[in-house]
């Protein structure tokens, strides 16, 4: 057995005394073996008791950079690689932003028509159940979209003659309302000249750059087609293939891997396919409430206000609210200032209902994300990516909330109170004076209660 501090002397068996070489050789191995530590336990740790100074230096590497800053250090750099790898993403993205659209799309037509796809499965083939019921829904967009146009055909001359006499009332109200700063309707009408004359001098000036601008356009109906078209045959293939696809992705990864990657997959999807549904069933809702208070205090085109709504509903926040506004606009010309307010406190209700009724009812806890991220999220896309980021934010947002939910186990919650930052603070500054006064020699000890603490 070894002891801490000895070394034994293993003796050899048959020592030849007559080389010379073999006798200095032996004593230098015994030699190097004294010279060695020796570990405390089979995890290989220096003995403390054996070799202090080294014990100590072991501890430290050769820049003696302290734990918390390599810690930390190591945390920036694999946050950093993050960003990175988030922003070639997003970069790629913005290259193929068509392909991006079209496939995003794809799945949120999938997340809504899957469950009937399933369903119908259970009676018919899986290809004949995809194909009724992409027709059928076809179907009922061209037929909203028809509804839509014959409403505002039979309706245009009747709108056009309610416009003008809002108009009228709206130019009355400025003159001779109780503002406080007047205008005539000759000013108005000159004002509206002027903007009229500057918009004319404007295109003759220009118009090479919006000729230019208008075969930029064309191009961009042939390619909102072209992305139509690809979204539709992608939801084809996820309607009619989806699970044999995933299936095939899972098999090309390691078989270690394949679990934790369906578990983030299907949260996520989980998530996506309801924040999808929800959103077409809370829009539906929004659009049916709108037509609804527009038939009843007879704004002329509800039917198309009500379908703005509905489009409207896809981006969190300001979208239905803006189309309403829209809405009440167009009361205000066509009805006068008591219809506006009708219509305005109409939508407020309507907003309230869809806060705290429809989206908790519908969406429930697939989509838990606070308001504050909410709102900073569909900013920062705006600033990003315009519109389109305005609407795909807050799934992104929330796909990835589900998946690092999926993949992450939590620690045990916090309980009880929250230090108090003042007295944080207070015990960090005290912490530090004591610290000073002992480097200076002084003898003193901390006789202050304990600021609290977390337990978790």
């Amino acid at each position: 057995m070894r002891l801490f501090g000895k070394v034994r002397t293993l003796r050899p068996s048959s020592p030849d005394t007559s080389s010379p070489a073999a006798s200095s050789s032996s004593e230098r191995t015994l030699a190097r073996a004294a010279r060695m530590p020796r570990a405390a336990s089979s995890s290989g740790r220096l003995t403390v008791r054996r070799m202090p100074e080294r014990a100590v230096r072991a501890d430290r590497d050769a820049f003696d950079v302290p734990r918390w800053l390599r810690r930390y250090g190591l945390m920036a750099w694999l946050l950093i690689g993050i960003v990175i790898v988030v922003a070639m993403i997003v970069f790629a993205t913005t290259r193929i932003q068509a392909v991006f659209i079209a496939v995003f799309l794809a799945l949120v037509v999938t997340s809504v028509l899957y469950p009937v796809v399933s369903y119908l499965a259970r009676v018919m083939p899986r290809g004949l159940a995809t194909a009724v019921t992409l027709l059928g829904s076809l179907a009922v967009v061209a037929g909203i979209f028809t509804y839509v146009i014959t409403s505002v055909a039979g309706q245009w001359e009747d709108l056009a003659d309610q416009f003008s006499q809002g108009i009228d009332d709206i130019f009355e109200f400025l003159e001779t309302g109780p503002l406080p700063v007047h205008f005539t309707q000759q000013e108005i009408y000159d004002s509206i000249n002027g903007l009229v004359a500057q918009a004319q001098e404007y295109i003759a000036e220009n118009a090479g750059t919006l000729a230019g601008q208008v075969l930029s356009n064309a191009g961009t109906v042939a390619l909102v087609f072209t992305v139509l078209a690809l979204s539709i045959f992608v939801t084809v293939f996820f309607l009619l293939r989806g699970g044999d696809m995933w299936r095939w992705f899972l098999n090309q990864l390691p078989a270690r891997s394949r679990e934790a990657v369906h578990r983030a997959a299907s949260s996520g999807w989980y998530t996506f396919s309801g924040y999808a549904r929800g959103t077409v069933i809370v829009a539906t809702a929004d659009g049916v409430l709108a037509f609804i208070l527009l038939a009843i205090v007879g704004v002329p085109l509800a039917a198309p206000l009500a379908v703005l709504v509905f489009i409207g509903a896809f981006i969190p926040l300001i979208g239905a609210p803006l189309a309403m506004i829209i809405a009440a606009v167009v009361a205000l010309a066509a009805g006068g200032i008591v219809d506006a307010l009708i219509v305005t406190v109409g939508v407020a209700l309507i907003g309230q209902i869809e806060g705290h009724l429809l989206q908790p009812l519908v969406m429930g806890k697939q989509v838990s994300l606070h308001p504050v991220v909410v709102a900073l999220g569909v900013t920062a896309g705006t600033f990003l990516a315009g519109l389109l980021g305005a609407i795909i934010a807050i799934p992104i947002l929330a796909v990835i909330w589900a998946v690092y939910s999926a993949l992450h186990e939590p620690d045990p919650p916090i309980e009880g109170e929250l230090p108090d930052a003042r007295l944080v603070a207070e015990g960090v500054n005290r912490r530090r004076r004591l610290h000073n006064r002992r480097a200076e020699g002084e003898t003193v000890t901390d006789t202050a209660p304990a600021t609290g603490g977390m337990s978790g």
